[in-house]
């Protein structure tokens, strides 16, 4: 009971009780060639849930009103009904049986759940204004056929009843996890399918990523009054549910049940998380968000002194990441136990809390704060793109793990480079292109996602110069918060930024799986010949040593570029792609040469670099 009221007592102080100002005050999206074309669809959530911590059964009424904001008239809708995956025969359930390297938390798990365990959401009944529809569910999606077509700029509004049952967790949603948090809530809602330029994206989940529209939501959770909740969203009613917000006093009501009533302005997804053993700590960002912190009291002392010691560099990692991608714009963040992994949801995160200091904090909370910038608020379509948010939130990941833990690595992202050229050299690449659920092995998925993804960024600052990819980073972030850029979006924000020719990086690292290699083929006096072996194209960093000692670097432009990046090296002529070979007359006699000598290069054969 003391638990309780001092939990309570904790979050009068640090949930807002007013009504959220849209998070879009704060930014003017600048207007370039890249986005002048733009649009995207608008939704607004309203719900009403009522949960069963028993039978971990829900009841939902949802009322969205959807602007169509796209040229095109739309004669169906789709919703996403997530949940529908944790049950036997489902897609996730065989694809998982059947793939060569299944993720160690699935395996076969679905296959063995009991009707009392499985996941489902159930749509009852379904109206659009006011006309009830026709519709059918199919697996993870429910497809409706509306009774008047939505036309463009028209807005329109969907009713909705339906129930659903909490599945035992398989892999990041679900109850009474390994960890014993009672409830993760993620994707737990019939979410709305996003519709853009390329069309609808009504794609099946199979245990990958996601995508939703934008918009603000409204949700009241009526749940057991001893439970404690946090996640997506300002608290609109903390007297209501038990405490004072501006005397402290402890009033609780005389009922069974409490309303929790949450407001998210202009996110894509809402997330939360409940237990009757939460402990919920606060600290203020200077001059930023109010981060929370809800984890299981019934962890040992060391555990739990683990999420203490995290909370400073939290503030660390918010702070670090505004200053190099932008400024978080609401006025909180939340990092919940969950009991899966690690997973990325709007203003939170849920993940595992039972691992060491250095597990929690640098392997899982460093990350999924990054994922902040790179999918919710640069919120790209992580299904066929995931290598732009799993790739990118690596990439500042490990350059503030590099600054703020003193690491005094000089490519942060070196792990990430290794990783990648195994998976170059394995065989069992496939390119950036292709879709989060088509990948042959899961491990070739992660890497590429996370790991080249990371390369990606790192080798892009190489090619065009540290600072113009810091700059393009910020000019990004300014030009797409808020929407749904795509993979051509970032090259073209780098060559505004550069004046660079910058389309071929594109296209041979993300849309091939052309490596690159070039090698020292030999050395004549003063003469330098360098060979391009890998089908990649690359501008050249080269070091010479001459026999006196002394040592002179060289920059050799790729001709396709169009121009050179930045450099207090010694410009020589270009490199046509097409010459295999590429000969140089340095200034005096060569004992050594050595190319790209701080390896920011992803060149897949590092041995015949150096001669």
């Amino acid at each position: 009971m003391q638990r309780f009221i001092f939990s309570l007592l904790c979050i009068c102080f640090i949930w807002s009780c007013s009504t959220a100002q849209s998070p879009t005050a704060s930014f003017q999206t600048s207007q370039n060639t890249a986005t002048s074309a733009y649009w995207q669809q608008h939704v607004d959530y309203k719900m009403d849930i009522d949960m069963d911590v028993k039978t971990y059964q829900y009841k939902g009424k949802q009322t969205l009103v959807y602007t169509n904001n796209s040229p095109d008239v739309l004669n169906r809708v789709f919703y996403h009904l997530f949940f529908n995956a944790f049950q036997p025969g489902s897609e996730m359930d065989v694809r998982s049986r059947t793939i060569a390297d299944p993720d160690q938390r699935v395996k076969d798990r679905i296959s063995k759940l009991q009707p009392h365990e499985i996941g489902y959401i159930k749509v009852n009944a379904l109206s659009q204004n006011g006309v009830a529809l026709n519709y059918e569910t199919v697996g993870t999606i429910l497809e409706v056929t509306l009774a008047k077509p939505i036309q463009p700029g028209e807005r329109v509004t969907f009713k909705m009843d339906f129930n659903g049952q909490v599945p035992v967790q398989i892999r990041r949603s679900g109850r009474n996890n390994k960890e014993g948090v009672a409830l993760s809530m993620a994707q737990w809602y019939p979410k709305m399918a996003e519709y853009d330029f390329e069309g609808w994206h009504a794609d099946p989940y199979i245990g990958r990523e996601f995508f939703g529209v934008w918009g603000d939501f409204d949700v009241k959770i009526t749940i057991d009054k001893n439970y404690i909740l946090g996640g997506t969203g300002y608290l609109q009613n903390p007297n209501d549910i038990g405490y004072g917000y501006e005397t402290g006093k402890v009033n609780r009501p005389k009922t069974n049940k409490l309303t929790w009533h949450f407001v998210a302005p202009m996110v894509h997804d809402f997330t939360w998380a409940a237990d009757p053993d939460y402990i919920h700590d606060t600290m203020q960002v200077p001059n930023g968000p109010m981060l929370h912190f809800l984890y299981k009291n019934t962890m040992t002392s060391e555990q739990k002194d683990n999420w203490k010691r995290m909370q400073p560099k939290a503030v660390e990692f918010m702070q670090y990441y505004s200053n190099l991608v932008g400024n978080y714009p609401y006025k909180q963040y939340s990092i919940i136990q969950g009991g899966d992994g690690g997973m990325e949801y709007g203003m939170c995160t849920l993940l595992l809390g039972e691992g060491t200091y250095e597990g929690l904090t640098k392997g899982v909370v460093a990350h999924e704060m990054a994922h902040t910038w790179f999918q919710f608020l640069l919120a790209n379509n992580e299904s066929k793109h995931p290598w732009m948010d799993e790739g990118f939130s690596t990439y500042i990941e490990y350059k503030a793990l590099n600054d703020l833990f003193n690491e005094g690595k000089q490519n942060p992202s070196e792990d990430a480079y290794n990783a990648y050229i195994y998976l170059a050299k394995s065989g069992r690449e496939q390119p950036l292109t292709t879709h989060g659920d088509r990948y042959n092995f899961n491990r070739a998925y992660s890497i590429a996602s996370y790991s080249k993804g990371a390369v990606f960024l790192a080798q892009l600052g190489y090619i065009m110069g540290e600072e113009n990819l810091e700059r393009t980073i910020k000019k990004y972030f300014n030009d797409f918060v808020f929407k749904h850029p795509k993979p051509l979006d970032i090259i073209r924000t780098a060559e505004i930024v550069s004046g660079l020719e910058l389309d071929w990086y594109l296209t041979d690292f993300a849309q091939t799986t052309n490596t690159i290699d070039y090698a020292v083929k030999s050395i004549d006096g003063n003469n330098v010949t360098l060979e391009r072996i890998g089908l990649m194209p690359m501008p050249i960093d080269v070091t010479v040593t001459y026999n006196d000692g002394n040592t002179e670097d060289f920059y050799i432009p790729l001709q396709m570029m169009r121009g050179e990046k930045p450099t207090t090296a010694t410009l020589i002529k270009d490199w046509a792609w097409a010459y295999p070979t590429y000969t140089f007359a340095a200034k005096k006699d060569v004992k050594s040469v050595e190319i790209d000598p701080k390896n920011f290069m992803a060149d897949i054969n590092k041995e015949n670099n150096k001669k």
